[in-house]
């Protein structure tokens, strides 16, 4: 099995996986493949008999496509899981991982957009077919669109000043790189604040072109009935609005209100949490700066 290497360090591996509580036999997915850092894992803990599926949009992911007979990469975004596991003659699964966000590969490649640290070509597609990019976000869309997405996507207070600047900008000439949009808000990037508001700034425009949200809240709603009885459900997640919907699902199945009670007051849920939350060691932070973010939930399907 060859992955090509130093694509991705993965975040809270042993933990993520282990939580799947794996059966040599069994079916398991992995939704974002990425370097394949998980699925390998996965694939070391199952039998001849186990099977592998995985998803991932982006082609150079694809490149590390692990050569296992009892391995199948979908090249398709796991908002789509159920219909293309169910192509595979799939129905239901013993397991499913997710490792949610950007891959250090992304972050680490200034022409993709996605870091603060490189200048290069606004354009933060995790598939590159997509037809909108952090450019036409930040060039096209009207103000009050654009501070809505800062507001609810990075919860800035500033956002509404956030985006009158970048309007203010592109009137004189288009945002086109990520060093022009620092330029664009510097304004509102006080000194040792910097950093953080840029990546807050990135996240948004990132969820919003890669509609992360939407996509997350398809996936989990699939999980319940994909999931054999007792299958595990295993999420890392480097935000709060991705750990909250999570967190949510996994406690009540839903994202937003609360769910009917019987008349004693209780109510059904279809999955049920397994531990507690998981974060990394200070060990794993060290070595590996994007675990300083991560949360770690597992469920089981009742």
């Amino acid at each position: 099995m060859k992955t090509q290497k130093k694509y991705h360090n993965p975040v809270l591996l042993e933990q993520s996986v282990n939580g799947l509580a794996i059966k040599p036999d069994g079916v398991y997915v992995d939704v974002t493949f990425g370097g394949g850092g998980h699925s390998k894992l996965i694939l070391e803990k199952l039998g001849k008999e186990g099977k592998l599926f995985a998803f991932d949009t982006d082609a150079e992911a694809q490149k590390n496509k692990i050569d296992d007979e009892r391995f199948i990469l979908i090249p398709e975004n796991f908002r789509y899981l159920k219909q293309f596991l169910r192509f595979y003659g799939i129905i239901k699964v013993d397991g499913i991982l997710a490792d949610l966000g950007v891959s250090s590969h992304q972050f680490d490649s200034a022409d993709r957009g996605f870091s603060t640290r490189f200048d290069g070509k606004l354009d933060m597609r995790m598939n590159q077919e997509n037809i909108l990019s952090a450019y036409q976000v930040l060039n096209e869309y009207a103000e009050g669109k654009l501070a809505s997405i800062l507001f609810q996507y990075a919860e800035l207070r500033t956002a509404k000043g956030i985006a009158s600047d970048i309007i203010k900008a592109r009137l004189e000439n288009p945002v086109e790189t990520t060093f022009d949009l620092k330029i664009a808000i510097a304004k509102f990037l006080p000194l040792g604040r910097e950093n953080k508001i840029l990546a807050q700034v990135f996240q948004a425009v990132r969820i919003e072109v890669n509609q992360e949200l939407a996509v997350l809240k398809e996936f989990l709603n699939q999980v319940p009935e994909i999931l054999n009885k007792n299958g595990r459900l295993s999420v890392i997640s480097y935000h709060s609005l991705e750990d909250r919907l999570v967190k949510r699902f996994i406690r009540n199945g839903l994202f937003e209100g609360e769910p009917e009670r019987d008349m004693f007051g209780n109510f059904e849920v279809p999955l049920k949490k397994v531990g507690k939350l998981i974060i990394p060691t200070f060990e794993e932070i060290k070595t590996n700066n994007r675990a300083r973010s991560a949360k770690l939930r597992i469920a089981e399907k009742i």
